[in-house]
């Protein structure tokens, strides 16, 4: 048959591309007055500004499930399953409990994807597309482990109360983010959240941004991703700056951040995924 790709809801990859490269998606959760809502699954109107909405990973049993139908469905030849950063969720840490009790463990492999949203859907498709041509477990692994450390992540927030409520972003950081300056600007670096720069207006903000994206892609060719939480407009234009200024784009993908990144990143949020030499 052929290696299967399996990731959590947090990737936030389109559903044309999940339906059309066969990957298996385990919803992570939100939970809204001590009631759980599987992201992507469950219709449920939520405040993301509210105190009292959390978020959690997906249980290891969950994943063993998605996992062992995985594995029957490769006929053997193996499962990839890339997932949000284990320092921003325990997610991957569930799905290694997961594999530890399967039979066929071997055939699991797990690949920490140092990001988040697309910055995790990026190395899914790495994965995905090299098992729709054939590749054997090994070369999976790689593409998959190969576009997460290349990939780099930034993003812009209004506030930065929010993540750091949640444990995703460290108290000095969430203070030079809000008492400083208006709009912080974000990066991953080594799976964890962390300021990058301060911009005291959201246009310069967003200039930051972009020329972050645009000096971390080269010159080489890059796959490129922007991502947003009610700011379609930003996006945008933010989309089109990007295509002019980094040469060679393979692909370009775009998606809203799906319920459980919201919680934690709050309406107006915008970021930039990209990796140098492209995922194709």
């Amino acid at each position: 048959m052929a290696v299967v790709v399996v990731t959590d809801s947090s990737a936030s990859l389109p559903a044309a591309l999940v339906e059309e490269l066969g990957i298996l998606v385990v919803p992570l959760h939100v939970l809204v007055d001590d009631r759980a809502y599987r992201e992507g699954v469950d219709e449920e109107p939520i405040d993301y500004a509210s105190s009292t909405v959390t978020t959690s990973a997906a249980a290891p049993g969950e994943l063993r499930v998605a996992y062992e139908r995985a594995l029957a469905l490769s006929e053997g030849d193996g499962v990839v399953a890339v997932h949000i950063s284990r320092q921003l969720s325990a997610t991957w840490e569930a799905g290694r409990q997961a594999v530890r009790d399967m039979d066929a463990a071997e055939r699991v492999r797990l690949v920490d994807s140092l990001s988040a949203g697309l910055g995790t859907g990026l190395p899914v498709l790495a994965a995905a597309r090299r098992a729709r041509e054939g590749a054997t477990l090994d070369v999976v692994y790689d593409a998959a482990a190969s576009a997460a450390a290349r990939g780099r992540a930034f993003i812009v927030v209004n506030r930065t109360e929010q993540l750091r409520r949640g444990g995703r972003l460290s108290s000095a950081a969430a203070f030079f983010g809000t008492e400083l300056v208006t709009k912080p600007i974000l990066q991953m670096v080594d799976g964890r959240l962390e300021l990058r720069e301060k911009a005291r207006t959201r246009s310069k903000a967003h200039a930051k941004l972009v020329a972050a994206a645009v000096d971390a892609a080269g010159e080489g060719g890059a796959t490129v991703a922007v991502q947003h939480l009610g700011a379609p407009e930003a996006a945008t234009t933010i989309t089109a700056q990007l295509r002019d200024l980094i040469p060679g784009i393979r692909e370009l993908v775009s998606a809203e951040f799906g319920p459980t990144l919201a919680v934690h990143l709050g309406s107006g949020a915008v970021g930039v995924l990209v990796v140098p030499g492209g995922c194709a």
